[in-house]
């Protein structure tokens, strides 16, 4: 596989960070630096594609504190290297030391850019070895609590971040790719389990890096859909969309099976449905329906994407009809769900367990919404997950008339008992 071309840590940052265009990040350079206290900078698009070549010029200062703000990693992290030696001690050198991410959260996984290769000191097994324990990871995602396995992977994560300066050629991309995809489980165990979204970006960030380094646009595709979750959920419409253009690029240039296309649009809907835009989502959801039904469903998806299957699909179609108030037609979809999901899939029969919840709510039967989100809570005992905690507390708003019926108190005491709300503090 030929190796990519140019600086491509900076450009999967300024992608993540939601900057589609080169001149989109130029335009940003030049209306931030007034903001920061710093004198207008004249920054063209000609300068950014120098920054993103294969031998970026070393930024004036004002510059990279200007870069470092927007895109959260120090000037290191995005590409650059000084134009000194390290050891310099020099006025000069000290005048131009590189300037760190202005209050950007530390990058929790692995901090500091990925080593160049220099000697290949590790086997030509270790891409293998790596990606072996990267897999393992990822089958026991769906199992462990995440508060356990999240360690876990992020010192996976340093490891491989180490390794990569010991590998060159063939066993360097096969460890950048499993790298990617390790960085890519740690955001989604950030966002979705932990509810720490500033971690889950940064963990996305060092994902779609790494994936530049093995140069696998399908991960690429993949990690700037989820980062496009982050803006989503906060209801930042326009960024969740940029991020979504982002990846269906990086889909059609990775010759995306028709699963993944489909993917795609069941995230844009869900980012659709939380800025309050259903009739979008719905659209978007009956094009996936549209792509399965066209495309090759057999066509083999990368091993690495396992969240996502026709069930998963109905699944976002149920939530979507729940919020824009169809509610007959949200029972009828997630009852359908529910008979076709996998046994072992705890974490999504949580989301459809509350989901039904929600609509049983919003019919006036709160009786059946308690008996859904009791056994949604049972679900949670054996596999937690934090967004099917938030769709129970969600149900509970929802049963507020009812609060002083007893099968409501009975909720609430389950709800707030020693157990759940231990696993809620871990978090």
């Amino acid at each position: 596989m030929p190796r990519p071309v140019g600086n491509v840590r900076l450009k999967a940052a300024r992608q993540a960070a939601g900057y589609a265009s080169q001149e989109a990040l130029a335009e940003a350079i030049r209306n931030t630096a007034p903001q920061l206290g710093i004198r207008s900078l004249q920054i063209s698009v000609r300068q950014v594609r120098r920054w993103e070549s294969a031998n970026p010029p070393w930024p004036q200062p004002d510059v990279q504190r200007v870069l470092t703000h927007l895109l959260g990693q120090s000037i290191e992290e995005l590409g650059f290297t000084a134009p000194w030696d390290g050891t310099n001690s020099t006025r000069e050198g000290a005048s131009r030391r590189p300037v760190a991410a202005s209050g950007a959260p530390a990058i929790g996984p692995a901090p500091g850019p990925f080593p160049s290769a220099s000697n290949a000191t590790q086997p030509a097994t270790v891409g293998s070895d790596f990606a072996a324990i990267t897999a393992a990871h990822r089958r026991l995602y769906w199992s462990v609590q995440p508060s356990q396995l999240h360690a876990t992977v992020v010192e996976h994560t340093r490891l491989g971040t180490a390794l990569i300066g010991e590998t060159t050629g063939r066993c360097r991309t096969a460890l950048a790719a499993a790298l990617a995809e390790s960085y890519l489980l740690a955001g989604r165990i950030d966002f979705f389990d932990l509810q720490q979204p500033n971690a889950a970006n940064n963990a996305f960030v060092r994902g779609l890096q790494a994936a530049g380094e093995a140069d696998d646009a399908l991960l690429g595709a993949a990690i700037l859909a989820h980062t496009a979750f982050i803006p989503g959920w906060e209801g930042h419409r326009e960024d969740a969309e940029e991020r979504m253009s982002a990846a269906r690029a990086y889909a059609r240039r990775g010759n995306a099976p028709a699963m993944m296309l489909a993917w795609l649009d069941a995230v844009e809907a869900e980012c659709m449905t939380r800025c309050n835009d259903t009739r979008t989502a719905l659209r978007l959801i009956s094009h996936a329906e549209g792509v399965l039904a066209e495309g090759d469903t057999d066509e083999p998806c990368p091993v690495w994407m396992d969240w996502f299957s026709p069930v998963r699909l109905a699944a976002f179609k149920g939530n979507t009809q729940l919020i824009a108030g169809h509610t007959a037609q949200a029972r009828a979809t997630l009852l359908g769900v529910l008979d076709n999901l996998p046994a072992d899939d705890g974490k999504q029969r949580t989301i459809i367990l509350g989901d039904l919840a929600a609509v049983e709510a919003a019919a006036g039967r709160p009786e059946e919404a308690c008996r859904w989100a009791n056994e949604a809570l049972d679900q949670l005992s054996v596999t937690w997950y934090a967004v099917g905690m938030d769709r129970i507390r969600d149900v509970r708003k929802r049963l507020h008339a009812w609060r002083d019926e007893p099968y409501v108190r009975s909720l609430d005491d389950r709800m707030y008992g020693w157990g759940t709300t231990v696993s809620a503090l871990q978090r």
